[in-house]
């Protein structure tokens, strides 16, 4: 049985975009070995491109056909933001992509306290003194057992790393 839906925001862009890569997949699945014969190694990866091509088109017509679930009060880009980009999922993408730039200037300790601590209270977790506590308690977990069990060497970071005893490197 098949049942139409109302098309989302973006979800026609989506459905185009990946009909562009199984294209440019098809493409260098075939310069893997030109189709020379029917056992090259390039014929699995093409006959799969082909499928994702294939079925691509047919996810972007019925995407086109579908009716579209904006409200008639917002608009395409309002819809897209309140349903794929709420601000909790921006603000957290964005803490993972300032701790991912952070580990190497403050080191592992240090950003990664700050990200847990940051993270509970992005994600919903209004009681301070309890997000202080917890972020403690799992990065000293994470410490140990990194450092003893599987003997890493976390990043002191370069900033404060010349500051950091030993112990902690």
């Amino acid at each position: 049985m098949h049942t139409n839906h109302p098309r989302l925001p973006g979800e026609l862009t989506f459905m185009a975009l990946m009909v562009a890569f199984s294209a440019f997949m098809l493409w260098t699945s075939f310069h893997i070995s030109k189709f020379d014969s029917i056992s090259s190694p390039g014929v699995f990866p093409m006959l799969c491109a082909a499928l994702m091509v294939v079925t691509g088109l047919l996810s972007v017509r019925q995407a086109w056909k579908a009716s579209s679930s904006a409200q008639a009060s917002q608009s395409v880009f309002q819809q897209f933001v309140i349903q794929l980009a709420p601000l909790k999922l921006v603000l957290f993408t964005a803490l993972i992509v300032a701790y991912m730039l952070a580990l190497e200037v403050t080191g592992f300790l240090v950003s990664s306290y700050v990200f847990l601590l940051l993270s509970m209270q992005v994600l919903g977790s209004k009681k301070m003194v309890v997000n202080l506590l917890v972020s403690a308690l799992v990065l000293i977990c994470i410490f140990i057992v990194f450092r003893t069990a599987f003997s890493v060497i976390l990043p002191a970071g370069s900033f404060l790393g010349p500051f950091t005893p030993e112990w902690l490197k």
